[in-house]
């Protein structure tokens, strides 16, 4: 099966947004994906609600969004009248997150749990039944450019064991190489989130590399 391929438009130039949108529209990307960081969750403050504008507007391609806030329960109806397929909370940051998780889900938009390298498997193990997607960071979220933490690899195999019984697709996200995807779908990844590691700040076409890409897993 192919990799899903997301392109982490925080990494994107920002000073045409539309024509990076547009040229990776035409790419077999499957899902844009959206950073939201308040500065107070995580240590920096990234896309906002206009960006998310943009990005619905010129592609019909999934869009997800990656709530790094804290009380997301106050976010979620705003980005999910925005445009959003896929949201994507961190338990850490809600105290009543199946709610906030049940909510997602009745606005019609698919919920998904992302999960910090230090947060365990055992803290979110009664959520699986509520989530389409489960979102893996393998570095601490915040900033591109990271390096790969690779103790994180244990707990990617052994959420991969819970996918069959619950039906959600497993993906991750940060310093994602093309290495990244080859060994990362042998463990059971389905998705990839595409920064600087793979995607973003190269001299070749986005069309060329994520084609490429595509034949990985």
């Amino acid at each position: 099966m192919k990799p899903i391929l997301c392109p982490s438009m925080m990494c994107a130039d920002y000073n045409s947004l539309q024509t990076e949108v547009r040229r990776l529209n035409e790419t077999e990307a499957d899902i844009f994906h959206v950073d939201v960081m308040d500065g107070s969750f995580v240590p920096n403050y990234a896309m906002g609600l206009e960006d998310l504008k943009c990005i619905r507007k010129n592609t019909d391609k999934k869009v997800d969004v990656h709530l790094m806030v804290d009380h997301p329960e106050t976010a979620v109806e705003v980005f999910g009248g925005a445009g959003a397929d896929i949201i994507y909370v961190h338990p850490e940051t809600d105290r009543h997150i199946a709610r906030t998780l049940t909510r997602i889900r009745n606005m019609g938009i698919a919920p998904g749990i992302a999960i910090n390298p230090g947060t365990s498997i055992e803290s979110i193990i009664e959520l699986l039944p509520l989530v389409d997607y489960i979102l893996v960071m393998t570095v601490n979220p915040g900033f591109a450019g990271q390096k790969y933490l690779d103790f994180v690899n244990g707990k990617i195999r052994n959420l991969a064991e819970f996918k069959d019984e619950y039906g959600f697709k497993l993906m991750a996200d940060g310093a994602i190489s093309p290495e990244k995807i080859t060994e990362l779908s042998k463990m059971g990844v389905d998705g990839f989130v595409l920064g600087t590691s793979s995607l973003f700040g190269k001299a070749e076409e986005y069309d060329a590399i994520i084609g490429r890409l595509k034949k990985l897993a």
